[in-house]
């Protein structure tokens, strides 16, 4: 019952969050807080797919990058060759979604047999695989210099780009939320625990995983489907290793194995980064920004060793099983009197 109303309170608070964020631009008109927020949502979407990876399943993937620049480039490269219209638009999202989905299955079927360390290094190897394709295919990538693009009118517009980011943003919450939530995601999370035991009760890991690893991929090719498009530019950077460990710095501080903390990560490295960049302004010092940015990193792992939003939920848990043994003490007493 107590369980039941957390869920619901906590359901209330993300519709409130959700509404804030929607009303946001028609009560404060600012350009640059719609495109970091657009940019927080997109890496949003894009660390709740490294989630379902690490967090749910327990798999460390270093070439996650290569289903986000899929996405960017399959936009891309359609509105450079055809026309920027919906129908386009739409047609480069359907085949994103494909190729996503048949690119991560193969890696998966491929990789998924080996253990810890051994497939993360070879899915950085099919990652690298992927950037020499776009640095070497100079007639479709243009190589390193990248090449820009138009966009749908429905996607020109600041305010409209930034509302359909959120929207997506909360659409694959509520629909990984519902796929962590089901018997599919329990045996996931079965799997992260103890796989062999898992093996023992009769599951096919090894589908299983693929399972994840397919929706992982597809979700991360629509986040690279906006990333594209917010910038309108595309180029070899999509498929580098930054995108990668941005996804793996945003779930871990935010908290593995929870959706919402993904999202939290986002919003910490985003606006860390445009911060630490502006005050590369006031002083030399700044510029190395980067310096500063671990040193963030550090004290989030130090502080909140399971995440900020692991590390709360561990402190609520805590103050309910304080609160149960009281409340168990009490009875005890009053019988015994």
């Amino acid at each position: 019952m107590m369980t039941r109303m957390l869920s619901n309170r906590m359901n209330i608070l993300y519709l409130l969050v959700a509404g804030f964020l929607a009303l946001l631009p028609f009560v404060y008109d600012s350009r640059s807080l719609l495109i970091l927020l657009s940019q927080v949502f997109i890496f949003a979407v894009l660390a709740m797919s490294y989630d379902i990876l690490l967090g749910y399943t327990g798999i460390v993937s270093f070439g996650h990058a290569m289903f986000f620049g899929i996405g960017a480039y399959t936009v891309g490269v359609f509105m450079k060759r055809f026309e920027p219209e919906t129908s386009y638009f739409l047609l480069a999202v359907l085949v994103t979604i494909l190729l996503t989905a048949v690119v991560s299955y193969f890696v998966g079927l491929l990789t998924l047999r080996l253990k810890s360390h051994f497939y993360a290094m070879l899915t950085m190897a099919f990652a690298g695989l992927f950037l020499v394709l776009a640095e070497k295919w100079r007639t479709v990538t243009y190589g390193n210099d990248g090449f820009t693009f138009r966009v749908p009118d429905f996607l020109k517009d600041r305010t409209d780009f930034y509302l359909i980011c959120l929207g997506s943003m909360v659409i694959v919450f509520i629909l990984l939320r519902r796929f962590t939530n089901s018997p599919l995601g329990r045996v996931l999370q079965a799997i992260r625990e103890n796989e062999q035991r898992t093996e023992s009760l009769g599951y096919s890991v090894l589908q299983y995983k693929i399972i994840a690893s397919v929706v992982s991929g597809v979700i991360a090719g629509i986040a690279g489907i906006l990333y594209a498009v917010s910038l309108r530019f595309v180029n070899t950077s999509v498929f580098t290793m930054d995108i990668t460990l941005d996804a793996l710095l945003m779930t871990i501080i935010g908290g593995v194995g929870t959706l919402v903390g993904a999202i939290i990560g986002a919003g910490i490295i985003e606006f860390s980064h445009h911060w630490l960049t502006e005050l590369a302004k006031v002083h030399w010092i700044f510029e190395r920004w980067i310096i500063f940015f671990g040193i963030i990193y550090i004290l989030a792992v130090m502080f909140f060793p399971m995440g900020i939003v692991g590390s709360l939920q561990k402190l609520k848990f805590r103050k309910k099983k304080k609160l149960e043994v009281s409340v168990e003490s009490e009875a005890v007493s009053q019988g015994d009197s």
